[in-house]
């Protein structure tokens, strides 16, 4: 019972990563513009057809005949591999199967780039709009990416096969020193963890501990103040949304080789993402990572055929549920600033 129990428990810490990643995002969005973002689920998709792109191009064939190698009618054969592996040799096919990672440097400064024209060309006019309006607008740009994802690369998922050397299960009983092969666990599903602790390790330090990151948390507690310091608090607000863009973007690559790219896989991830954001605390950034993980792990948990057997479907609604009795006794959520959402 221990092992399923710790199985779980690891799942909701990989659902939990996700959830965090993305709510991280939303929130350095609100805390910094105060702009309630519903098109930060398209980015996380934006990021997935990153590597879907990588991989297109990096997989592109070159045909050529070898007339040594004879057909059943006695033609030359056709032989077929992808073009960078024919310039590069052994090189490239190492960069052909290791083609979710390193789309990571390709997607960082293009969801940079995405995220700050985004912002200065039309997040900008709904600063002081009400948030009503910044949701419909931002929902709309979802809704125009969606489409065109859809329209670009089809309605039907697009797998991303993860490196072959990263495919097996560790077997994490035995390194915590129990009996071998009782407790595996998906190698990628691990490595997405960690890589999740890395990028939300590396934003709170951004933020903690350079001066850039100062700035911009004294702007999020008081911008008119650090406006008349002579700090132009406005752009290092529109970097941090270009920031939140690339946590999204990278989060969405990670995910490809666990779940198949397509064109609605933003809005899947926005509606959990943003209860998330609400239960952990409006502006609040460690609230949201640890309800990313919270509600990960009670969503895995929930999951259990024993828990379903007593109440069924209880998986599908369990994050909802703990978001309204959160709500109802705690309004600003669970590390909320006084006064957000209690008005």
């Amino acid at each position: 019972m221990f092992e399923v129990i710790f199985l779980q428990f690891l799942n909701g810490l990989d659902k939990g990563a996700a959830y965090a990643l993305i709510a991280l995002g939303l929130t350095l969005v609100f805390g910094t513009l105060g702009v309630v973002n519903f098109a930060h689920g398209a980015l996380f998709m934006l990021g997935a057809f990153c590597a879907v792109t990588v991989r297109m191009f990096l997989t592109m064939e070159t045909v050529t005949v070898d007339p040594e190698r004879l057909s059943p009618w006695g033609t030359p054969l056709e032989v077929r591999e992808p073009l960078v592996q024919a310039w590069l040799g052994d090189f490239g096919a190492v960069l052909v199967n290791y083609s979710v990672p390193l789309s990571i440097l390709i997607t960082i400064p293009i969801m940079l780039l995405v995220g700050i024209a985004l912002e200065r060309g039309i997040i900008k006019h709904f600063y002081k709009r009400p948030h009503a309006e910044q949701i419909l607008v931002t929902f709309g740009l979802a809704i125009v990416a969606q489409e065109v994802i859809k329209s670009i690369f089809g309605p039907n998922p697009i797998p991303q096969p993860m490196p072959t050397d990263l495919r097996g299960a560790a077997d994490i009983g035995a390194f915590l020193g129990m009996q071998a092969n009782v407790i595996t666990y998906p190698l990628w599903r691990l490595i997405y963890f960690v890589f999740a602790g890395v990028v939300i390790g590396g934003v709170f330090a951004f933020l903690q501990f350079t001066t850039f990151g100062m700035v911009v948390r004294a702007g999020m507690a008081d911008r008119e103040t650090v406006g008349l310091l002579g700090i132009n608090i406005d752009r290092r607000f529109t970097i941090m949304f270009g920031l939140a863009a690339v946590v999204a973007g990278m989060a969405g690559v990670m995910y490809t080789p666990l779940l198949p790219p397509n064109y609605h896989l933003g809005m899947d991830f926005l509606v959990l993402s943003f209860v998330v954001v609400v239960v952990g605390g409006m502006g609040s950034l460690p609230g949201a990572v640890a309800a990313g993980f919270l509600l990960g792990i009670l969503q895995s948990f929930a999951s259990m055929n024993q828990v379903k057997a007593i109440i069924p479907g209880i998986d599908q609604i369990i994050i909802y549920l703990v978001a309204v009795v959160i709500l109802l006794v705690r309004p600003r959520g669970l590390m909320g600033r006084r006064g957000v959402m209690e008005s």
